[in-house]
């Protein structure tokens, strides 16, 4: 086990692991914002192939988000915040489209792939940022559109790691869910698109020569016990923390950081 772990990679992961636990509790992330770049530094660093490395990190951090959403869905729940109702409406479309999301980004150029999810990741800081207000009349749509919905957040979201908050959340606040609800909701999504795309990176990555040790398909497994661990303990902390705060002026600075992590995709 030592070549396949060693203190510094340990602590890494769990650092990385207590900041997005924290963070999926607190804002309704998956933590694929955090996981992903700094997964895919890790490996990189370890000389792992550079077309793998960004496809094991996204695959990686679905993985963990099925654990952290658990977790966090939980807290939500226990403060009413979770509307199940819409998640019936929604889960559907995004397992659909979590399967597909899957399979594209397997194809695609690891290059690629890093260049879309730091497009994904500026986009994500710059809906943090405007803060929109919907319409008072504006509601949920019916269900065929509701589906389409779901298929478009699942397919984003296996393609670069997340947990599909950034989606999800301006969507149901662009439909006048209280942004506390949206998160929570938003908590109990991020399951059904972390399984779904994660069995569709496993079934993708069989076979593959070069995978580090410990790897099923692209999955990593040291990465995926590791970074659970941590971030299901902090889960709870961050949404506890959510509900006695107002989270608008964090997730202006939050979107800095996003930034700084789209920057580094884009330059690496």
């Amino acid at each position: 086990m030592s070549s396949v772990l060693d203190l510094q990679l340990v602590l890494e992961l769990l650092l990385i692991g207590t900041c997005t636990g924290f963070l999926a509790g607190l804002l309704g992330i998956g933590g694929g914002m955090i996981m992903v770049p700094f997964v895919t530094m890790i490996l990189t660093s370890k000389g792992y192939p550079p077309d793998y490395t960004v496809k094991m990190a996204v695959a990686t951090s679905l993985a963990t988000i099925c654990f952290t959403s658990i977790s966090s869905v939980r807290a939500h729940h226990r403060r009413g915040a979770v509307l199940w109702p819409v998640v019936k409406v929604l889960a559907p479309g995004i397992l659909v489209g979590s399967l597909l999301g899957a399979q594209v980004a397997v194809a695609l150029p690891g290059k690629l792939l890093g260049i879309l999810f730091a497009v994904f990741v500026a986009f994500s800081a710059t809906q943090m940022f405007l803060n929109r207000k919907p319409k008072p009349s504006r509601t949920l749509p019916g269900p065929l559109a509701t589906f389409g919905v779901g298929n478009v957040i699942g397919m984003l979201s296996a393609l670069v790691g997340a947990g599909g908050a950034f989606v999800s959340v301006p969507f149901m606040t662009w439909c006048n869910i209280k942004i506390h609800d949206a998160v929570g909701t938003s908590s109990a999504l991020g399951f059904p698109i972390a399984l779904a795309g994660t069995l569709g990176y496993i079934w993708a990555g069989q076979g593959l020569p070069q995978m580090p040790p410990g790897s099923i398909g692209y999955l990593y497994l040291p990465g995926l016990f590791i970074i659970s661990a941590a971030s299901m303990l902090m889960a709870p902390l961050g949404a506890r923390t959510a509900h006695r705060m107002d989270i608008q002026p964090l997730k202006k600075v939050f979107a800095v950081v996003l930034y700084c992590l789209a920057a580094y995709f884009l330059f690496r």
